[in-house]
């Protein structure tokens, strides 16, 4: 892992070094999500393209929310009459 570092700015806006935009597709308007470890640690996560893609599909082999929901409305229904 390569030793990259910013500053923070007085109104708390930090620059991600240029090396690791071009390297993780962030671009103006990329939004980005703060995650904080079990130590402490913050990790940026870029919401791209690729990262929405990858997690396409990856509770494809849980429950069914939809249909779910659907069984708790027609029983709230009938429980109301």
């Amino acid at each position: 892992m390569k030793d990259l570092s910013a500053t923070f700015t007085s109104k708390g806006q930090l620059v991600v070094p240029a090396e690791l935009r071009r390297k993780h597709g962030i671009e103006t308007g990329t939004r980005v999500k703060f995650l904080e470890d079990h130590l402490g640690r913050i990790v940026l996560q870029p919401i791209t393209r690729e990262y929405i893609d990858r997690l396409m599909g990856c509770l494809s082999d849980g429950p069914d929310l939809v249909t779910g929901w659907e069984r708790e409305h027609r029983e709230e229904g009938k429980r109301d009459k």
